[in-house]
C-alpha cells in the first residue's frame, strides 16, 4: 500500500520566547501526518529531525517519482512505525529551509529578508515550537517521540522539558552533547560558508547570489563524516575514475587539480547536489544548535542530574561504525537514566554504515524498532492494538 504525503502549514502569531532571550513571532511550521488519530488522542508519534531532512518523513508526494520521504523505511503502513496504529506527524524545525519560517522568510519587524538576522535557534526551541503545534492540534500526550542524531538530541529534550506529555522516547544515532572534534568539524564546514565571496555576511539574497562553493565543501566534510571507513573503502577504495596517459605506466596522470579517484567523484556530486537545494544560512543556524545541545551544562556536567526529570520509558540504539555519534556516547545516556532509575532499552547494532546507519533498511535495526513500538501499541494508555 503507498502511503500518501500531503505537506501542511500552521501560522503562529504570538511570540515564541528563545533560550538566546530574543523571540520570534509570525511564524510558520510546516509538517506532514501520517495515520489518523484516534479518539482518546493517545496514539501521536513526534518524529524529530536531523540537520538537512525536513517534515516529509514517509510517504510519496501524488504524482510525484522519487519523493519518498526521508525515513520511509521506518515509516508506514506495516512498517515498524506502523501509520494503521500510530498517528504520526513530522514537523519542519525553525529555521530550517523546507517550508517553516527560516532565514530566506522576511522578518515582520522589518519588512526584509531576514538573512543573519535570523534568530538563533537552540534544540530546546525547536522543542518549543512543536509543543505548540501540538496544542494546537489538540494533542496533549504523545505516545512516543523518535528521532536519529540531531532528531535523537530533540527527542532527549522533549522528556526534559515537557516530561509530562512524553510516555515513550526512542533516541537513535545520537549524544548528550557534541564532542570537541564533532564542533571542530562543524566550525571548518562554517568557514567554508561564511568566506565563500558569495556569502556577503549572510545577506547574499539581497545579491541575487548563493554561496555554493562553500555549500558544496560544508557538504562534502560533513558527508565524510556520516560514513565508515568500511564502507567508504568498499565502495571507492582507491579506485581510480581514469588510469589512463600515465606518463610513469603505472596508472597515475599525477594532476593536483582534476578529480582522479572515485571518492572525489562522489563527493562533489555530493556537494554539488546539496548546494542547489540548502541554504546557507539554515545550515550555519542549525549546526550552531547542534553545537550548543548540552542538557549537562546547567548540572556542572552531571548528566544524571540533567536527565532526572525524565519519566519516558526510553529506547536508545547506537551503531558499531558511527563514529561521529559513538556507542559510548549513547550508553552515557543509558547510564544516566539507569542512575536514576528510569525503564531503558538499549542497543548496538553491529553495523558497517556510519553514522547514516540510522537511516538505512538494516534488518535488525527494523526488527527492534517494530519490536519497541509494538510494546507501546497494546499498553493501555496508547489503546490502539491490532
Amino acid at each position: 500500500m503507498t502511503l500518501l504525503a500531503h505537506a501542511q502549514s500552521m501560522h503562529f502569531d504570538p511570540p515564541l520566547a528563545l533560550q538566546s532571550g530574543a523571540s520570534i513571532r509570525d511564524y510558520d511550521l510546516a509538517y506532514e501526518t501520517y495515520g489518523a488519530l484516534n479518539a482518546e488522542r493517545s496514539n501521536a508519534v513526534l518524529v524529530c529531525h536531523a540537520l538537512n531532512a525536513s517534515h516529509h518523513v514517509a510517504g510519496v508526494y501524488q504524482g510525484q517519482e522519487n519523493s519518498e520521504g526521508w525515513w520511509d523505511t521506518m515509516i508506514g503502513p506495516g512498517k515498524p512505525v506502523d501509520t494503521d496504529r500510530f498517528f504520526v506527524i513530522g514537523v519542519n524545525n525553525l529555521g530550517s529551509c523546507f517550508g517553516s519560517t527560516g532565514p530566506m522568510h522576511v522578518n515582520p519587524d522589518t519588512g526584509l529578508v531576514y538573512g543573519a538576522d535570523f534568530p538563533v535557534m537552540t534544540v530546546e526551541d525547536w522543542v518549543d515550537a512543536q509543543a505548540r503545534l501540538l496544542d494546537a492540534m489538540g494533542i496533549e500526550t504523545l505516545a512516543a517521540v523518535l528521532g536519529g542524531s540531531l532528531g535523537g538530541m530533540q527527542a532527549l529534550s522533549w522528556t526534559l522539558r515537557h516530561p509530562t506529555r512524553v510516555r515513550h522516547a526512542a533516541v537513535i544515532a545520537s549524544a548528550p552533547n557534541l564532542t570537541a572534534e564533532n564542533i571542530a568539524f562543524n566550525e571548518v564546514a562554517r568557514r567554508a560558508i561564511v568566506t565563500d565571496p558569495d556569502f556577503h555576511g549572510g545577506h547574499f539574497y539581497r545579491h541575487g547570489v548563493v554561496p555554493k562553493r562553500g555549500l558544496r565543501i560544508a557538504r562534502m566534510i560533513g558527508h565524510i563524516t556520516y560514513l565508515s571507513d568500511d564502507v567508504m573503502n568498499e565502495r571507492f577504495g582507491r579506485q581510480l575514475r581514469n588510469a589512463v596517459g600515465a606518463a610513469a605506466g603505472d596508472g597515475y596522470r599525477y594532476t593536483t587539480l582534476d578529480i582522479e579517484f572515485q571518492i572525489e567523484s562522489y563527493l562533489r556530486y555530493q556537494g554539488d547536489k546539496f548546494s542547489e537545494y540548502f541554504d546557507a544560512n539554515t545550515y550555519l543556524l542549525i549546526t550552531r544548535a547542534l553545537d550548543y545541545f548540552d542538557p549537562a551544562r546547567r548540572h556542572g556536567g552531571n548528566l544524571t542530574h540533567a536527565l532526572a526529570p525524565a519519566t519516558a520509558k526510553f529506547l536508545l540504539v547506537s551503531f558499531s561504525t558511527d563514529w561521529r555519534f559513538s556507542p559510548a556516547r549513547s550508553r552515557e545516556i543509558v547510564k544516566a537514566l539507569l542512575d536514576n532509575r528510569r525503564h531503558v532499552s538499549y542497543a548496538e547494532i553491529d553495523a558497517p554504515h556510519g553514522h547514516d546507519a540510522f537511516l538505512l533498511e538494516d534488518p535488525r535495526y527494523l526488527a527492534l524498532v517494530r519490536a519497541w513500538f509494538e510494546r507501546i501499541a497494546f499498553e493501555p494508555s496508547v489503546g490502539v492494538p491490532a
